[in-house]
């Protein structure tokens, strides 16, 4: 399956994370995951609301705090209000956003945070660990479907294959729209994300293809709307070794005419030590592509399961 160029994926990034300073202290929270890895592959697109609203660094800290009216943006000390700038900014800016793919927020941060975010009650220290950042809920208000995480929650593998695969996923969609959406183009999509589908929810990856069955009154755009909401819905599961091992054990069968004793039982062997969590993803992946390099399967060789993104940042040799 080709993807789409690695150069037109466009994901926006708190612009701390890529070194610049421009947090409250004059420092910055680089990842080098991010500028190091990712950035090879992604056109990041940095932000940072609280520099755009004319902040500044160094400067107080800011705080989320919620009142009996609303959540507000103070200083940490509540000598200033930023509320009003600080949502201007977000639903201007976020208006623009239509063409990410995904986004990269900064943990914990009162403008950027995707959760947990400590949320005081007016004028006390005390807290709870409920609120969102306030530019970053109005990104995800306005696009349920974009891929969303913070930079640290991308240390842990799953989640990080899980993130990058939803935006390969969302990017390859976007470019199929671009292109002019069709029934047959989301059935030629749907068919290319068969297996990644399965791998992830199998019992909703079993609600998408009725939808392209062609039994409805609605519109192309209305059906391709549902189609996208729930697809995405799908892809944000995270999948087991339970799920993928099934997955596997599909693909197999495309082999079961070709292959002798010996090469099934390895393959079989293989795709249960994975089940078992004795080795990771890639053992059997490796041993399937192998064999469809071999034995060459036109309906197998489009899916993106085998390659949900660029193989050399080896997502999958670590789960």
């Amino acid at each position: 399956m080709q993807q789409a160029p690695h150069n037109g994926i466009k994901v926006g990034i708190s612009s701390c994370l890529l070194g610049d300073k421009v947090r409250y202290d004059g420092g910055h929270k680089q990842s080098r995951y991010c500028q190091n890895v990712l950035d090879k592959y992604f056109d990041f697109q940095k932000f940072c609301p609280e520099m755009a609203i004319g902040l500044g660094t160094p400067r107080k800290t800011i705080r989320l705090i919620k009142d009996e009216e609303r959540i507000r943006l103070v200083a940490s000390d509540e000598s200033f209000d930023i509320t009003d700038e600080m949502e201007k900014y977000a639903q201007e800016t976020s208006a623009t956003l239509g063409n990410l793919s995904g986004y990269i927020l900064c943990a914990k941060s009162p403008t950027c945070g995707m959760e947990r975010v400590t949320l005081y009650i007016a004028g006390t220290n005390n807290g709870t660990k409920d609120g969102v950042g306030m530019f970053a809920a109005q990104i995800m208000k306005d696009h349920p479907l974009l891929p969303v995480e913070e930079e640290g929650r991308l240390n842990d593998t799953l989640l990080r294959d899980n993130f990058v695969t939803r935006v390969f996923a969302y990017h390859q969609w976007q470019c199929l729209v671009e292109s002019g959406i069709s029934m047959a183009k989301m059935i030629s999509f749907h068919a290319q994300h068969k297996y990644l589908l399965m791998a992830h929810n199998p019992a909703l990856y079993y609600k998408l293809g009725p939808m392209l069955g062609g039994n409805s009154d609605k519109s192309v755009q209305e059906i391709a709307d549902e189609y996208i909401a729930l697809f995405m819905e799908v892809l944000a599961t995270l999948p087991t070794r339970k799920s993928h091992s099934n997955t596997l054990a599909h693909l197999q069968g495309y082999f079961k005419r070709h292959l002798n004793s010996d090469q099934r039982v390895d393959l079989a062997s293989n795709i249960d030590k994975y089940r078992q969590g004795l080795l990771p993803l890639m053992a059997p992946l490796t041993l399937i592509n192998h064999y469809l390099v071999l034995y060459p399967d036109p309906y197998l060789v489009q899916q993106v399961y085998l390659h949900p993104h660029p193989d050399e940042l080896k997502l999958r040799y670590s789960h």
